[in-house]
């Protein structure tokens, strides 16, 4: 990795690889260490994402992870892990490097160009440890780097990997595979995804005060925060309930306490009229919509039917769309596999998931509650990370 035109924001250059076993106990420890290093960080309070990431890779949770994996003693990391990590999510670069280390690897992350100030304060962290020598093996295998999308950098470090693990939309990651990897190297690719939330009315209806308050800061986290850009961020949401007064009712109840939370989001001018021109563009594509405004912080568009593409309906700013189910079974034949999360509010999870089953869906790989939806785990788009990034060492069984 010497003479590359990068800038290291954490960690050096990469000499050489030295793979070593899932969960390995220096990289839980730093781990570890890591959470306390962000927490002791006066900036972390001013970032919801970064102080979430600072608790996801404390002890106990790195300890809960690895008793997910009986077989961590038969697997080592494949070498070294080159990560594009997206420009949307600022914090996704430090839990795709996360996932890299507990799976045993050495690695490289390129970061977004563009400057956050949760990147900062995570890798200012990063190189307080590194400066420990307790911590030189763990340095000496860890770039974050950021460069701008030069080809032949790319082209260098796609040579070099055993793991490319990219995340960005459909066109990212289709520019970036014009970089060949090894043959044997493991490619994870994490595309453009879609996602939405089903409530029952009833049960809103039937919230307490403060129950409907909390319901809708956790709708509140997971769309405003991000701007609806990340993947799992819900913008279609379905109702389901056989009354029609109840779903009136409760629609009135559930958006107007969004109304009430959605007062604290940053809502600059450009926003406002990037989020009222997409709203003029759609009522001139699709007829039969019903529009509400929340003054301009809010604006429901609902929908006659369950539309045959929900994909091509995607808000932001504050911009959602809604429609009626008579059943589970009506949104069906809208999932295809760019589908990703399914957001719920009253119903049983189980009942999702048998849907998605009797149907044979290829899309909806994550069922969550309604204030999970940015919650990213081991478990992603359907891979097992620790398991992709590793390989298996034994024989014949």
């Amino acid at each position: 990795m010497k003479n590359l035109d990068v800038t290291y924001l954490a960690g050096g250059p990469i000499e050489k690889k030295e793979p070593v076993g899932l969960f390995d106990d220096m990289a839980c420890e730093f781990l570890n260490d890591l959470s306390n290093e962000i927490k002791a960080d006066r900036r972390a309070r001013s970032y919801p994402d970064v102080a979430s990431f600072a608790f996801y890779c404390r002890k106990g949770n790195i300890s809960r992870l690895r008793g997910m994996y009986q077989d961590a003693e038969a697997r080592m990391g494949r070498g070294l892990a080159f990560h594009i990590a997206p420009s949307n999510v600022p914090v996704n670069f430090a839990f795709t490097y996360l996932f890299g280390l507990i799976s045993g690897n050495a690695n490289v992350v390129r970061v977004s160009a563009k400057p956050f100030g949760q990147v900062d304060v995570i890798c200012d962290a990063m190189n307080r440890l590194f400066a420990l020598e307790k911590y030189a093996r763990i340095r000496e295998q860890t770039a974050i780097i950021r460069y701008e999308r030069k080809k032949e950098i790319t082209d260098r470090l796609s040579a070099l990997a055993d793991a490319r693990i990219i995340w960005g939309g459909d066109a990212t990651i289709g520019e970036i595979r014009k970089s060949p990897i090894p043959s044997r190297a493991k490619e994870l690719t994490f595309a453009d995804r879609y996602s939405f939330g089903i409530l029952q009315a009833e049960s809103v209806m039937d919230a307490s005060e403060n129950e409907m308050k909390r319901v809708a800061g956790k709708f509140y986290n997971d769309t405003y925060l991000m701007d609806q850009n990340a993947c799992s961020t819900p913008h279609l949401i379905c109702w389901l309930s056989d009354s029609q007064t109840v779903l009136a009712r409760a629609k009135e109840r559930f958006w107007n306490a969004i109304f009430e939370v959605s007062g604290k989001y940053d809502l600059a001018d450009i926003k406002v009229s990037d989020k009222y021109v997409m709203l003029c563009k759609m009522a001139m594509d699709m007829s039969n919509l019903h529009i509400q405004h929340f003054e301009n912080l809010l604006y429901v568009v609902s929908l006659p039917s369950a539309p045959s593409r929900i994909t091509d309906l995607r808000g932001r700013f504050g911009l959602f769309f809604q429609c009626d189910l008579k059943s589970l079974d009506d949104i069906a034949p809208c999932i295809d596999k760019t589908v990703q999360s399914c957001m719920y509010y009253g119903i049983d999870k189980e009942q999702i998931f048998q849907m998605v089953r009797k149907n044979h869906l290829l899309g909806i790989d994550r069922i969550v509650e309604f204030g999970n939806s940015l919650d990213i785990g081991v478990i992603w788009d359907g891979y097992d990370l620790p398991r992709e990034m590793s390989r298996v060492i034994g024989g014949v069984s």
